[in-house]
């Protein structure tokens, strides 16, 4: 069954487990194009590995996962390499720069990794740092910055490929609540204004309302797809490994 047309990402009856305990159980989900979408739950749930599945970092051990009409979960492990660094982003809750690397240069490196000119990869990567207000610490090494403009890096260099698809797991866990909502506030903002779908992982329910819609696991299975403003959450079931 090939997914909807408007869904950029799509997944059915994706079964996990690891170490014998299940982690995802028959999860199913649809990402349409454009859309921020948010994957809530307590830590355990199985957010992470719905994304890793779903980015084709994980294969899960029933079901199928489709990235527009391409079928991820049939993809060999070259191919999903390949889809990963030319159509998807990908965030972690800590920043992970690398520390001889000024800013500007780790922003770039998705880049330059590519074959992308120096001149070109520098300019792309200054003007996302100036987009997610980061610009003067182009030139600084991590040490030298605070753990929010660290984080801002991260995101640039996420988004300096402008890419298809952006996971975002818990991208502001390690950041005090004010700077966390700033981070968020300008992630939103600059997918939104190049139409980047995006999947964000959290726990916490107002990070969930930055986003257009909701989806909800508890000890792998989904509990329910709510609007944010409607203030609820549900579930349906779903099992993943990594």
């Amino acid at each position: 069954m090939a997914p909807p047309d408007n869904d950029v990402l799509w997944a059915r009856s994706l079964r996990c487990s690891l170490g014998g305990s299940d982690v995802l159980t028959g999860v199913s989900v649809g990402v349409r194009e454009g859309e921020i979408l948010a994957v809530v739950g307590p830590r355990g749930s199985g957010k992470t590995t719905l994304m890793r599945c779903l980015s084709g970092q994980a294969v899960a051990q029933e079901g199928e996962v489709w990235f527009n009409s391409a079928p991820v979960h049939t993809m060999n492990t070259a191919q999903r390499e390949r889809l990963r660094r030319d159509r998807f982003g990908w965030i972690d809750p800590e920043p992970g720069l690398v520390p001889e690397l000024n800013g500007w240069e780790n922003t770039a490196l998705p880049l330059l990794l590519r074959g992308v000119s120096h001149r070109a990869a520098r300019t792309a990567a200054t003007e996302w740092l100036e987009r997610l207000d980061i610009g003067a610490a182009a030139r600084k090494r991590p040490a030298a910055l605070t753990q929010s403009q660290r984080q801002r890096i991260a995101i640039a260099r996420a988004l300096v490929t402008t890419p298809s698809v952006l996971f975002a797991d818990e991208p502001t866990a390690t950041l005090h609540r004010a700077d966390g909502a700033q981070v968020l506030r300008t992630l939103t903002a600059a997918a939104r204004s190049h139409g980047i779908t995006v999947l964000l992982a959290t726990h916490d329910p107002e990070v969930a309302a930055l986003a257009d819609r909701t989806v909800a696991l508890l000890d792998g299975r989904r509990v329910g797809s709510v609007t944010p403003a409607d203030g609820a959450e549900g579930v349906t079931a779903c099992s993943l490994s990594v």
